[in-house]
């Protein structure tokens, strides 16, 4: 029998031993009000975990009100935040499933309309707010706010909201934290030239950079016990550049690339990170970006076999086959699926029959189970 994993077989990170290899993608649904959790978080969430997939991660929560992308966004910034948050990764648990919580910082792209509204800058009056914090006072594009630049006590101040972030949501129930860095906001604002503009040691050298993720990775790494895995989030490039020359077709900056993930990623793995979920772009408004059936995968692929850690591939994944591939042939140890999601709650019930394979149903929904699998156990039994 091979030994070959699929993605119905389990995933050993730290002391989290995933079912299988599907995860639900953090997913904005700006649902909240003053960033609590709703009955909506519990059912999208819950729904998904009876589906069958083996770590459900909840959509950006912000560590600061003003790390909010849109006034509706969920948050962890204060304590009474927790208890709605341990509603939901209980009922996770009960099906047999993970909870992951990704912790974000919109910076320049706060206080700003859901998607589905005219892009717009929300003022005060409808909820939004006038401290936009980034690297650089450079705005994303015309119709999103001023920023300010942080100082280095804000830098602190910003590091310190992540930990105590990370405190609640073990206090909530969760396994798994992931750092968002990637898709233009706050953290992905350092690491890009383009957005970065800092001369001081946040600024210019790919060492500077980079300084404020390490230094809230190792922030965080250190009151999020050893038994858990810690993520972390990347856009692997700014589509700027030509991936497979790494070069601008004009000569201009090329942002952030590639070939600075994999370093980053390499970096990251010594400072106790487990896995890099492996997106891109966001981070620059004229970016042309080849979107297609799986077309970041090769960003975790490469980032998986040079830096030597474990990836997720996201990004246009939506048949099981294809999934099940990308595992088999080692282009990533996880799965993230986010649009599929929210079309088939029951994607990886519905995948494990395709390729057939035995996954552990409900045992309320055991009598429409083909072949009659083993019933779920929660976590913990």
């Amino acid at each position: 029998m091979s030994n070959t994993p699929h993605l119905f077989s389990p995933l050993v990170l730290r002391g989290v031993r995933l079912p299988n290899r599907i995860v639900v993608s953090p997913m904005c649904q700006y649902s909240c009000t003053d960033g609590f959790a709703t009955d909506w978080h519990l059912v999208h969430l819950g729904s998904r975990a009876v589906g069958g997939a083996g770590l459900l991660m909840s959509e950006a929560a912000a560590v600061t009100p003003e790390g909010r992308i849109s006034p509706q966004d969920l948050g962890i910034y204060k304590d009474e935040h927790i208890e709605p948050l341990e509603r939901i990764t209980s009922f996770l648990h009960g099906q047999g499933a993970y909870a992951g919580m990704q912790l974000a910082h919109a910076g320049r792209k706060g206080s700003t309309a859901p998607p589905w509204e005219t892009a717009r800058v929300i003022p005060p009056a409808e909820g939004g707010w006038t401290f936009v914090p980034a690297p650089s006072a450079v705005p994303f594009a015309d119709n999103y706010p001023q920023p300010t630049a942080l100082d280095g006590s804000g830098i602190k101040s910003t590091t310190d909201a992540f930990v105590a972030a990370a405190r609640r949501a073990l206090a909530a129930g969760y396994d798994v934290i992931e750092l968002h860095a990637a898709h233009g906001y706050l953290i992905h604002e350092f690491l890009s030239p383009i957005s970065n503009l800092r001369t001081d040691e946040y600024g210019g050298s790919f060492e500077n950079r980079i300084r404020f993720l390490i230094e809230v990775t190792d922030a965080v790494r250190q009151v999020w016990p050893e038994r858990l895995p810690l993520f972390v989030r990347i856009s692997a490039t700014d589509w700027l550049e030509n991936p497979s020359t790494g070069k601008t077709e004009d000569g201009s900056d090329p942002g952030w690339t590639l070939e600075q993930s994999i370093a980053l990623a390499s970096k990251l793995r010594e400072h106790g990170v487990d896995l890099i979920d492996v997106s891109s772009g966001g981070n620059v408004r004229s970016a042309n970006i080849p979107v297609g059936p799986g077309y970041q995968t090769p960003f975790a692929e490469r980032i998986k076999k040079e830096a030597h850690i474990s990836t997720g591939a996201v990004g246009m994944i939506t048949e099981p086959a294809q999934a099940d591939h990308i595992i088999r042939t080692g282009q990533a140890d996880l799965v993230i699926l986010a649009r599929e999601m929210l079309r088939d709650p029951y994607w990886a019930l519905r995948a494990a029959q395709e390729l057939k394979q035995s996954t552990p149903w409900p045992v309320q929904y055991m009598r429409a189970a083909e072949g009659h699998p083993p019933p779920r156990k929660p976590i913990g039994e």
